[in-house]
């Protein structure tokens, strides 16, 4: 069975940091690309972060360039999202997704598996 599961999420103050994990088991993700989407309550899903399957292409929403960073362990199976100088906007629950396709970032609609969530809040 296919499963992607995200961790690190929780409760930080604006300005702070947090690092998002996606693992995968039951495949290995070097030949998957990975997209990171959140979802704020009342709101529609939106693309955070994406990176290729070998690290080499990377893409960020407006609204997180230069606060978050994008990275991949293939040998952890695992791809990361550090978010710092977060702010109260960006909380919302955080999600990974999968597509098999090679040197470019996943597409929306071909995303093959998703995770459950995790949830960020960012509050004093």
């Amino acid at each position: 069975q296919l499963q992607l599961v995200e961790s690190g999420g929780g409760l930080v103050q604006p300005g702070g940091s947090l690092r998002l994990s996606c693992t995968a088991s039951g495949f290995t993700l070097d030949y998957y690309a990975i997209g990171w989407f959140r979802q704020a309550p009342g709101k529609e899903r939106e693309g955070v972060s994406c990176i290729s399957n070998d690290g080499g292409s990377t893409n960020y929403a407006d609204s997180v360039k230069g606060r978050f960073t994008i990275s991949r362990d293939n040998a952890k199976n695992t791809v990361y999202l550090q978010m710092d100088s977060l702010k109260p906007e960006d909380t919302a629950v955080y999600y990974c997704a999968a597509e098999r396709i090679a040197f470019m970032c996943p597409r929306y609609r071909y995303l093959e598996v998703w995770g459950q969530g995790t949830l960020v809040t960012v509050s004093s």
